[in-house]
């Protein structure tokens, strides 16, 4: 069926509202702190081969996961047994999920007894089961330590729940009121899809909306691929890596990545990925899908359909018992962090592909920590912070300050919201000075936040990037490590080695520092006056504004001196090596004399030309 392009083009928007609309719905209705406020969850929906048609503007690392567990449910469930007023649900990582506090709810959306489009959420729970708090253990190591898996299940039948799935589900989780009406709200999130495509059905005709969902998914397909034809082809590999798995904590992990661009294929290996860890950061191979989608999805055209159209040229090649493809039952529950570092690897092979066209290097992790303990009046709590990085910086452009970017997006929860709901205390949270990689263009900074104890409190804390830096580009320089440590109320000090589950007594404060954004360009071409209202804004200190950027600035930071920031960067060019700089590759991490991982500070990953 042939459409003229303005149907095509309102049935697109329409469909794009509608996910939209179903992600409002839900984050107005969800109970948990992690969905309301922290974002993490997203809406789409698919056809009922399982194709993304539309996701809402929400999280693009879930898009991996929710085409696959939908195609999963529908495979087990085929839509000619389906009717309206049933739901399915799904968590399982080795069919389909991504790790277990990740549901995935599939509504299907009929018209006149007609499966026509499905509706897939997904939401992280605040809980489903296991050895601690929160199930993300960062010292499982095995996935039955993780909680409950659900392989593709209904939950209700033409209306009607399964008490027994209910039954088991409020037995094994931990705050089941919370958990069970999050996953209420993600069915209601879907069956507002079901309502609004009624509409669309009654006034385009089921024939013509089949035709667009059609179109949209070749055009996104062809678009994409008349992009990458334009491409040369060849290999472009780059190599990343963990700090480590949770449990040998003196090991770090490579993750390597090959883009091989063949004609209008595109082609992800990850051969030469390291094998798969002992600890819970191995990732399923669905979480490897979104960095390949986000980035053909970012430096293409942006009027290309983002639907699963584009994910039909993208193959991906992951030698099985590697940590992007590890072999059950590998515990699974840190898989975010090893999610960022192959979308950290995508990136850094397409600086080598499209140089001008990409950022320097993002602060690579999503800082998650869960916190569970009991509530004055005797009630159990569990919940999570989700602690942003710097962006890298541009082309023309500083880096953008603690936010999520990538195939990340969720939120930073408000210190008023966490507050209310547990008992902690924010005492401290702001921008890390100098966190930003200098460059003539800065990166973005990451952020420094204090957590009080009120009441005993159990700490799962999965960091990243504390042992490397978020990489620069064109001369840029990398940004500044994470960190995190526990001063104790009696003044003594423990240092987060990345992961770690702690116990926080009343009193103890834990202070968590995330990374920043890579540096784009010379910092020594950085303009004076840029430098000046950073060390203004307490963003730039003064010793970095003199010794890295050469810029002389009055000690009350008020203003520069041209002539003394002239004679300070000819003198820090003349202190550079001879030659240029080899291209940076982590290599080897530095060691110390014991043989456990020290930071280290990369080299830019492209030079200025």
């Amino acid at each position: 069926m042939s459409l003229d392009p303005i149907t095509l083009e309102v049935l697109r928007n329409k469909f794009d509202v509608i996910a939209d609309e179903m992600q409002i719905a839900l984050l107005r209705s969800a109970y948990s702190m992690n969905i309301k406020e922290a974002n993490d969850a997203t809406c789409a929906l698919l056809t009922p081969a399982g194709e993304i048609v539309a996701q809402a503007v929400a999280n693009p690392g879930d898009i991996g996961a929710i085409m696959p567990a939908v195609q999963t449910v529908l495979r087990k469930f085929p839509v000619a047994g389906m009717a309206e007023g049933d739901v399915y649900v799904i968590n399982d990582p080795y069919g389909g999920g991504s790790h277990l506090p990740d549901v995935f709810v599939v509504v299907p959306i009929c018209y006149r007894g007609q499966v026509e489009l499905v509706a897939g959420v997904k939401g992280h729970e605040q809980d489903i089961g296991g050895k601690s708090p929160g199930s993300v253990p960062t010292d499982s190591t095995e996935i039955y330590q993780e909680g409950l898996c659900l392989p593709a299940l209904k939950m209700y039948d033409r209306g009607e729940p399964n008490e027994t799935l209910l039954a088991i589900l409020r037995k094994n989780v931990r705050v089941s009121d919370i958990v069970l009406g999050d996953i209420h709200s993600q069915i209601s999130a879907g069956r507002v899809g079901h309502n609004r495509m009624q509409d669309v059905f009654e006034t385009y005709g089921v024939e013509t909306v089949r035709a667009a969902m059609s179109e949209l998914l070749d055009r996104a397909e062809s678009m994409t691929r008349e992009y990458i034809s334009a491409l040369p082809d060849g290999d472009y590999s780059f190599v990343d890596y963990l700090d480590n798995d949770g449990v040998e904590l003196d090991r770090s992990i490579p993750i390597r990545c090959t883009i091989r661009i063949r004609g209008t294929e595109a082609t992800f290996d990850y051969a030469g990925s390291g094998a798969q860890a002992k600890g819970p950061v191995n990732s399923v191979p669905s979480n490897a899908l979104p960095a390949a989608y986000y980035w053909l999805k970012a430096v293409t055209d942006a009027s290309i359909p983002s639907n699963g159209g584009i994910a039909r040229l993208i193959t991906l090649d992951i030698p099985e018992g590697t940590v992007v493809n590890p072999r059950h039952p590998a515990p699974v529950a840190g898989r975010g962090a090893t999610m960022l570092r192959t979308n950290d690897v995508v990136h850094g092979a397409l600086v080598k592909l499209l140089p001008e066209a990409v950022p320097a290097g993002a602060c690579g992790q999503t800082l998650f920590v869960a916190l569970a303990g009991t509530k004055p009046d005797g009630q159990p709590f569990v919940t999570c912070d989700l602690g942003a990085g710097g962006a890298g910086a541009r082309h023309n452009q500083d880096g953008i300050d603690v936010l999520e970017v990538g195939i990340g997006n969720t939120m930073n929860v408000p210190c008023e919201a966490f507050e209310q709901g547990v008992p902690l205390r924010i005492a401290h949270f702001e921008l890390r000075q100098d966190s930003g990689g200098p460059g003539r263009f800065r990166g973005g900074l990451g952020s420094h936040k204090v957590f009080e104890a009120l009441t005993e409190v159990k700490v799962s804390m999965r960091g990243e990037r504390y042992f490397t830096q978020p990489w620069g580009v064109y001369g840029g320089l990398a940004a500044a490590s994470g960190q995190g440590w526990v001063i104790r109320r009696d003044g003594t000090r423990l240092d987060i080695p990345s992961k770690m589950e702690i116990v926080l007594q009343v009193g103890d404060r834990m202070h968590l520092l995330t990374p920043g954004g890579g540096g784009h360009g010379d910092p020594l071409e950085r303009d004076p006056d840029a430098v000046l209202l950073d060390v203004q804004d307490e963003k730039v200190s003064l010793a970095a504004a003199r010794d890295i950027y050469g810029v002389a600035v009055s000690d009350d930071g008020m203003t520069h001196y041209p002539a003394e920031t002239e004679r300070l960067r000819a003198q820090l060019r003349q202190s550079r090596p001879a030659g240029e700089q080899p291209v940076f590759d982590h290599g080897a991490l530095g060691r110390s004399h014991d043989g456990t991982v020290q930071p280290i500070m990369p080299q830019a990953l492209l030079q200025r030309r």
